[in-house]
């Protein structure tokens, strides 16, 4: 009898065991695919850091103005405006005249620096165009570059972007915009005198009838003016469907 009931516990104790081993190896595995879930978010948090701070260093900014960058971005400013570099989003946004005046340096320097790059690279390309066809017709290093923005046949004709400056209140300006708008015309628009006021740029664009599909895909972009009318020499009334050509703007 004894012999027996020893038995019996024995074949318990094997019974648990074959329960508790596989229990024991899936809470082994569970374990290790929370660690490595936790490594690997932690790896992707350094380097999305290791990336803001690269970003932030290549504008001039410190690690708190990027972060700001970022917030606004995702708010109306980002809506209306998505391709808005840092400076400029900073600038429109800045909450003191220090602050503005600091984005406007920054941008300053980094605008001169774009351009001297530009113009020797330009320089570079004439060049080497002249050196390798020098019997055929150039085509520019501006045109090149908006065709490789634009994804179209070399061959096509290149449609440079236009700018739109317009004023609140002027009905000529809102008229102008919808005929654009009608022709699939892509442009970028920009309010003179609007103070950086969000809530007006928003309420004319609803008049106007801006499709807000358009700007979410980036086809129209509304902006405030900023000074850039009288920077690129604007003259003359408004509304102005102006063009960059060969490094001129010119009224369309």
């Amino acid at each position: 009898m004894k012999t027996i009931v020893s038995c019996m516990r024995l074949l318990s104790r094997a019974a648990l065991l074959t329960v508790l081993l596989p229990l024991s190896s899936l809470a082994a595995q569970s374990h290790r695919a929370v660690e490595s879930r936790v490594v690997e978010s932690d790896l992707r948090s350094s380097t999305s850091a290791a990336l803001d701070e690269r970003l932030a260093r290549d504008w001039g900014l410190k690690a708190e103005e990027w972060g700001r960058y970022r917030q606004l971005m995702q708010g109306p400013l980002g809506l209306y405006s998505p391709n808005l570099d840092p400076l400029t989003a900073l600038g429109m946004e800045a909450r003191n005249e220090d602050e503005r005046q600091r984005y406007a340096e920054l941008q300053v320097q980094a605008e001169r620096r774009r351009v001297e790059k530009l113009l020797a690279y330009q320089r570079a390309y004439d060049e080497a165009w002249q050196r390798l066809y020098p019997r055929q017709q150039r085509i520019t290093a501006s045109s090149l570059r908006s065709h490789l923005a634009s994804s179209q046949p070399l061959a096509s004709p290149v449609e440079l972007r236009l700018a739109v400056f317009v004023s609140n209140h002027c009905p000529p300006c809102d008229q102008r915009v919808k005929q654009l708008q009608a022709a699939g015309q892509p442009f970028d628009l920009y309010m003179v005198g609007s103070d950086n006021n969000d809530a007006e740029i928003r309420q004319w664009a609803a008049r106007a009838g801006i499709e807000p599909s358009k700007v979410r895909a980036g086809q129209i972009t509304l902006n405030h003016d900023a000074g850039r009318w009288a920077w690129i020499g604007g003259r003359g009334g408004l509304p102005a469907v102006v063009k960059e050509i060969d490094g001129r703007w010119q009224r369309q």
